[in-house]
């Protein structure tokens, strides 16, 4: 993880509704890229930490919203740097294609909301936000790219725990 430069950072969740078993063919693509594209948001400019299980190289095999379901959760330093990371580099390649292994979801399958420098989101606080997003639409404490919050608009709803790092 590298040192926090703002007082905030942003946090991502997002979740994908798998067609097939990760270990079918029909995902082998996807399963492919995992490692290139890990590793290329790794070393992204602003890219803060991911989620990764225990003795993995990856959180696919967290399986949180269903046994279907795989999840990315993620902290940036800025809007700006997870954008440039989703939308302008290798990334985009997977979300281009993603019809092929994702399932299309009906409601919010992704979330952003600011954690003060230094705190590392559980899985469940990111359930959480994401609950809140699909229940309550976009607010400072979730909300998406399209209905974003600045980090001074959600400061009054960062969470006071103490930095995880």
């Amino acid at each position: 993880m590298t040192a926090p430069r703002h007082a905030a950072h942003l946090a991502q969740l997002n979740v994908a509704t798998l067609r097939y078993p990760l270990d079918d063919p029909r995902v082998a693509p996807f399963v492919d890229m995992l490692d290139p594209v890990n590793a290329a948001a790794d070393g992204a400019p602003g890219f803060v930490w991911r989620l990764v299980e225990d003795g993995a190289a990856d959180a696919t095999g967290l399986r949180p919203a269903g046994e279907d379901v795989i999840v990315n959760l993620s902290v940036w330093e800025t809007q700006e740097a997870l954008w440039d990371f989703a939308y302008r580099s290798g990334h985009l390649e997977v979300m281009r294609r993603r019809r092929e292994w994702f399932a299309r979801h009906v409601e919010a399958h992704m979330v952003l909301w600011w954690v003060p420098a230094g705190h590392l989101p559980t899985v469940g606080e990111a359930m959480e936000r994401l609950a809140d997003l699909r229940a309550n639409g976009p607010s400072p404490r979730a909300f998406t790219f399209a209905s974003s919050y600045s980090e001074a608009e959600a400061a009054p709803h960062l969470q006071a725990a103490p930095p995880t790092v």
